[in-house]
Parts: C-alpha cells; structure tokens; sequence
C-alpha cells in the first residue's frame, strides 16, 4: 500500500524522503533513540537530529522518557510518535450502503458509521451527494473527538476500477462509462475532508488480507497472492512482493468480467458468460430461489437469507453453492495458469461460504492437480480473515502510508 517513491530531485525532496524515513522507523518499530534510529535508518546522527525537531514541531513526534544506555553516560531519550496528530477519514462504498470510519495515524478507529443510501443506478451526482454529506459528518466527528486534530484526506474504497488520474469505471452503480466520483466529491466538500483519494475496493481489500497473511505466518510474506471476492460485485487484486499490481487501466487480478462460458448470458460489459453473471449477489440468490426477497427487500438483505438457508441446509441452497463452487474453480485454475501466484484469498462472502463452495472448487482443481509436472502449481484458496471490513481495513492503511511518505504534509502547531 505503500506509495512508489519518486527519486529525489531537489533539497526539498531529500528532506521530504528523509522525514519519510524517520517517521516510519518510529511507526514500525516503536520508541527508539536517537542513535537507534539513525543507525536503523543510515542518516548521520546531526541530520537525524534536525529530522526529529521538525517531526517534533509538526506534533508527530515526541519525547518519550529515557532508556538505560547499557554503560556509562546519560541515558538515551527516546522518540515516539503521536498517532492521534492525524486522523483520517476512510470508507467502503456498496450498492446500498456506506461505511465509513475516522481513523488515527496507527490505523485505530474512534468513530464509525454505517449508513444505508438508495440513490438512484446511472445517477453518480446523487451517490456524491449522499457520500459527501456521510463524510462531511464523520470528518467533523473526528475534529470533536481529537481538537486540533490535522484531518489527512479522504480515503474511499470503491467498486470498479479506478484509474490513475482517479476516474472510476463502475457498473454496478449503472454508470455507462467513467466517472471523475473525486471531482465530485471535491466539489462538495470544499475543503471541509482534506483531498480525496479514491482507490478500488478490491485493490485495498487484497492488500489488506496480504498483510494479515503475513501476519499468521509469522512475518513470512508470500511472494504473490491473488486475491478473489464478491460481495457488491465480483472483483479482484493481485499482490507481488507487499505491492499492488494494478496494471496499466487499473484492472490487472479483475476477474469479475473474465469470460467462463463462452455461450453463457450476455453481460453488461458487452461480453457473455463473464464470471460476475455465475457468482454476483443477485446470480446467486436467484440461483437459491430468493429473487423474489431480493426484488422486495434488496440485494443485501438476500445474500443475508442465502447465508440463513446454508446454515439450514436448505437443498436448494446448498445446489446453488456446489454449483457455483465449480465456477470459482474454473476461475482459480485460469488465473494460476495465468499468473502463477503463490496463494489465492477468497474475499467477501467466498470466503464467509467457503465451508459450501469447497465440494465444487475441489472437484475442479483436482484434475489439474493429476497432471503433476509440467503444470502451474494450483494452491487450495484460502479464505480471507476480515470479511466485509477488508477494503475498509486497505483504505485506512492507505491513509496511513500517504502520511508516512509525506509527513511534511502535516502543517507545524
């Protein structure tokens, strides 16, 4: 998640790029001195000095007490950082609802909101509209609970690919074709949120999920996790050594409009058989005979039923899951062929329902499996550990790199 650093090319850039470096050591590996942190991060001791006094004066740093120096002299002061000097606002849109959480410079929420929204599909003016007014009263919950508090930006984790000058290519929301969501959200907002930052829900989501994995492996990252899920669509990310590989149209590890059968249903997209047609929300509960709930009571409240009905061991449930379980086969075995990754998360209900697509997915891996050499590897997918708060958990991540990269970006008290 961390942003690609650009070469430095003036005095202003090396010092930027050095705060960076001071700052991220103290976020990553705690209280240090001033000599730890300067042999950690191969700065000389007087440039490191003059580093901490500015981080100091920006309200990120401070002094944290003294330690043993292990021998004789004045014991060392410590440095830590102050994760409550920056907040930021982060959140998750869907369909239906929207997510959104004010989080501190360590990643710890102190507000969140889960808002319903009914605006109208093709209407991208009406969802800025219910957005900026969600964000606008959690920015303003954050400055009441941290006075004097400096606000980072506006994280938003958003269905769809998203370009690299922040367009968003959504069908979901019944957009025909891109839409600049942060100009509009900017033109809402003033400056009352900081800048908007827009990033693809999956995106985060896999990264997010990438990090937890490191983590249950005790700090042994994997070299490429391809990360699949659907929740509000189908979608997808794919991480190559701790970083996002979006490709050059924001879409690299989509497999939603991956074609599957080739005479299959025709897609929104212009395609047929595209994978979001077999494992979407509104495919699969019409698949479990609950159209008929989704029509009344909307799509969330469906997927909600179909869970019920797989707990209940409904048949007809259960058919739906095998079935699809061979879909999400066929697309695991295209994109391992393909990419040759290490690992493949599940996300969003794929892995809440991992326990019913596991017979399906199974028996489409396993002939791949017999072939033995000569073929790419196909490792069992994994579900993913943080549910429907994964893209969430990406986006206040980001909003914690884009600090770390820039902490001159936070304004002296």
């Amino acid at each position: 998640m961390r942003p690609a650093p650009e070469p430095p090319e003036s005095p202003a850039d090396v010092r930027r790029h050095n705060l960076s470096r001071v700052l991220r050591h103290l976020a990553d590996h705690g209280p240090s001195s001033r000599g730890e942190t300067a042999a950690a991060t191969g700065l000389a001791h007087g440039s490191l000095t003059a580093l901490a006094a500015d981080l100091v004066g920006r309200g990120l740093v401070r002094e944290a007490g003294s330690a043993p120096g292990g021998g004789r002299g004045r014991p060392r002061q410590r440095l830590e950082t102050v994760p409550g000097r920056v907040a930021a606002v982060a959140g998750r849109v869907t369909r239906e609802r929207l997510h959104l959480t004010a989080a501190d410079l360590a990643g710890r929420p102190d507000h969140r909101a889960d808002l319903p929204h009914a605006t109208p599909d093709g209407d991208p003016g009406a969802l800025a509209d219910a957005l900026a007014d969600a964000v606008r009263r959690t920015a303003a919950a954050a400055r009441a609970a941290r006075p004097g508090v400096h606000l980072a930006g506006t994280f938003l984790a958003v269905p769809g690919p998203v370009t690299a000058d922040g367009l968003v290519f959504s069908t979901d929301f019944g957009w025909p074709g891109p839409v600049d969501l942060a100009a509009l959200l900017r033109e809402r907002l003033g400056g009352t949120a900081g800048p908007v930052v827009l990033a693809n829900d999956a995106n985060l989501a896999a990264l997010a999920e990438y990090r937890e994995l490191t983590v249950r492996r005790g700090g042994g990252a994997p070299g490429s996790v391809a990360y699949l899920k659907a929740d509000t669509g189908v979608g997808g990310g794919l991480v190559v050594d701790g970083r996002i590989r979006a490709g050059g149209h924001g879409v690299a590890g989509e497999p939603g409009h991956m074609p599957v059968a080739l005479d299959g249903p025709p897609c929104a997209c212009g395609a047929r058989g595209c994978l979001a047609l077999y494992l979407g929300p509104e495919a699969l509960t019409d698949a479990a005979g609950l159209a008929g709930t989704r029509a009344a009571e909307g799509t969330e409240a469906a997927v909600a039923a179909l869970g019920r009905a797989l707990r209940a061991g409904e048949p007809r449930a259960l058919a739906a899951l095998d079935a699809a379980g061979e879909v999400l086969g066929a697309a695991v075995l295209a994109v391992t062929s393909l990419l040759d990754v290490d690992d493949v998360v599940l996300g969003g209900y794929l892995a809440e329902w991992h326990p019913w697509l596991e017979r399906g997915l199974e028996s489409r891996l396993a002939g791949r499996r017999a072939l033995g050499a000569g073929a790419a590897p196909v490792p069992s997918p994994l579900p993913g550990v943080l549910g429907a708060d994964a893209s969430l958990a990406g986006a206040v991540a980001l909003a914690r790199q884009t600090v770390l990269a820039d902490p001159a970006s936070v304004p002296r008290l």
